[in-house]
């Protein structure tokens, strides 16, 4: 028995994390594959039966762990980013929000056949969208800023309004008619505003002033936040139901946009921990399903599903942004995405049990109509929302740009080879003749500390998807390399080699804070610097089967450095590390830096290669 349950908790956590990595190297919306998982694990293989495998301790996991998600959440909403969305959010998350219930409810008693009072309930729980499932697409599919903020802000509010809106519906379904409803509800939601709000920003404060004051060791950081956030969400579900997720979201907001402490390292934590969560989370609930559950599709359960992705989400949209600035391609793309997540399966499967023991008639059919929903609109915004950002022109361009750190004349050089090949570049220096050369070169340029704050928030990071830390200094390198590594990923943070030791086996920064080695071990800045200064010139040479690597080799011998590699058919610039060792191959262009040659020994060497095989940067 024991082996079993361990089975079944090793497959939960390979299965997710399989699953999140299969989607990143396939490119497709993680969420999607989590589902496929858990459908798998549970009624397809029975490998995982999570009413078993956790008992009585399966529905408050799950609550615990939608409030850790949210917690992070709150953690991403700056209020600096509500300027830009105007009355949109507001209205979004209200009216909009209001909308979709009306239809929803309306569409399931209409469609479906759901008693009135019942009808309102699922209208309630399919109202949301959430973090868990509008936080991974967005990734996915890379909106324009505006649009990407709308939506997180609007994915992560909705969450805790949702179930409070659901619990009150649940409270009416209870006392059997809607006499009730105004007193029910006006007491339900000034109770849940007032409790989750309180309770949520008190708990913060109180971690920020231990925080500041260094009441906390640094080892103990991190999970004193885990235990705030778990005291805040029982103490507000204690005083009024469901209004803990609201604690832990005005938590987050809270301690995030407060300017006392930095919680750089709580957010770091909670985001590795969110990934677990959210993997684990759509196993165990899709693993609950049935097979006799895929009995609830039918015509009308499809006619109800398109009804909520094509009229009610649609309409509570462009109701929500009359009069704001947003084109009609942005309010189109944000109608066609609101799929449901996390909170809605969690709190569908919990008012369900509670349905039951009442003896609600359709008491059973509350969790498979939830799941189609989900599983529904994941599909269909997962198969078709990056094909309409793109479309649109909403989506931002392939992230393949690069941020230059070091603005000298050998790094005007690179980037404005790399400029003429298609790619966006940005340049961020401090010396105001590198500033002006920069600029009378046409390249896009920076004047400040790339470390000071300010940087992070006025230099446009659209499209920019690695950064070259080139100046002379190993230390500003690294720290830029260190600090870009997580809004980048530290696999596309690369700095110039350190600067020789007298003790080779020494490094004046540990690997841990530092990029990768830019090209190779060799090429440190003076390195560099003294072989532009002697003449050196960069040459972009297309790889083909009259001219490859071998040739270019043979023609440049040991004076050659690559330094980038394009791939023609797809756009993706790969970078020359210390590390790596790279073969370009036909269809490539392989941008190098090399000493120039005679034009009789070229001629002379390569008669039968092409004039346009290379052309000099």
């Amino acid at each position: 028995m024991a082996e079993h349950f361990l089975a079944g908790l090793a497959g939960i956590i390979i299965a997710g994390i399989a699953a999140q990595w299969l989607a990143w190297r396939l490119r497709l919306p993680s969420i999607l594959l989590l589902l496929i998982a858990g459908f798998l694990l549970g009624p397809v293989t029975k490998i995982v039966n999570p009413d078993e495998l956790f008992g009585n301790l399966l529905f408050p996991t799950i609550s615990l762990s939608v409030a850790l998600i949210l917690f992070e959440g709150g953690l991403s909403l700056k209020l600096t980013e509500l300027p830009e969305m105007g009355w949109a959010l507001l209205k979004l998350v209200s009216i909009g929000a209001l909308t979709t219930w009306a239809i929803s409810a309306a569409a399931a008693h209409y469609i479906l056949g759901l008693d009135p009072l019942f009808s309102i309930l699922l209208g309630a729980l399919v109202m949301v969208t959430g973090p868990t499932v509008t936080g991974p697409m967005l990734q996915y599919i890379r909106p324009q800023t505006k649009l990407n903020n709308l939506l997180k802000w609007e994915g992560i509010i909705i969450d805790p309004l949702g179930a409070m809106f659901a619990v009150l519906a649940f409270e009416v379904l209870l006392a059997g008619n809607l006499d009730k409803v105004p007193l029910v509800a006006v007491t339900s939601i000034i109770r849940t505003i007032a409790f989750g709000g309180i309770i949520g920003a008190l708990t913060a404060i109180v971690l920020t002033i231990m925080l500041r004051y260094y009441w906390i060791p640094d080892f103990l950081q991190n999970p004193l936040a885990l235990m705030s956030v778990v005291l805040a969400f029982v103490l507000a579900n204690s005083a009024q139901a469901e209004s803990g997720l609201l604690a832990v979201t005005v938590m987050g907001i809270t301690l995030v946009n407060q300017k006392s402490v930095s919680i750089k390292h709580i957010i770091e934590f909670k985001e590795n921990l969110r990934v677990l969560l959210i993997s684990g989370l759509f196993i165990i609930l899709a693993a609950r399903l049935k097979l006799s559950d895929l009995n609830y599709f039918s015509i009308h359960t499809l006619i109800f599903l398109a009804t909520l992705i094509i009229v009610a989400r649609p309409v509570a949209v462009f109701i929500s942004t009359i009069g704001n600035k947003y084109k009609w391609q942005e309010r189109l793309f944000v109608a066609w995405l609101a799929p449901k997540g996390i909170v809605a399966a969690a709190v569908s499967s919990v008012l369900a049990i509670s349905l039951i023991e009442t003896g609600h008639p359709q008491a059973k059919l509350l969790v498979p109509l939830t799941f189609i929903t989900i599983i529904g609109t994941v599909v269909v915004y997962s198969l078709t929302s990056a094909t309409l950002a793109h479309r649109l022109h909403v989506a931002q361009p392939n992230p393949q740009g690069v941020l230059f750190i070091g603005a000298h004349f050998w790094a005007r050089t690179i980037a404005k080879t790399l400029q003429d090949e298609g790619y966006q570049v940005r340049l961020v220096d401090r010396n105001r003749g590198n500033i002006k050369a920069a600029r009378i070169a046409g390249l896009p340029v920076y004047y400040g500390n790339i470390l000071a704050h300010q940087a992070l928030i006025s230099i446009n990071l659209d499209g920019i998807g690695h950064l070259l830390a080139l100046t002379a200094n190993n230390e500003v390198n690294s720290l830029a390399a260190l600090h870009f590594g997580d809004i980048l990923g530290r696999s596309e943070v690369y700095q110039l080699p350190l600067a020789p030791q007298q003790n080779k086996d020494s490094e004046t920064v540990s690997r841990d804070l530092r990029g990768r080695l830019l090209f190779n071990k060799q090429a440190g800045y003076a390195y560099l610097a003294k072989r532009f200064t002697t003449g050196a010139i960069i040459k972009v040479s297309r790889m083909t089967n009259e001219f490859n690597y071998k040739d270019f080799l043979k023609l440049y011998g040991s004076s050659a450095l690559p330094l980038f590699l394009i791939n023609e058919a797809g756009g993706d610039l790969t970078i020359f590390t210390a590390d790596d060792t790279i073969i370009p191959t036909t269809g490539q262009k392989l941008i190098s830096l090399v000493d120039p040659i005679k034009k009789e020994t070229k001629d002379t060497q390569h008669k039968n290669a092409k004039k346009d095989d290379e052309t000099d940067a």
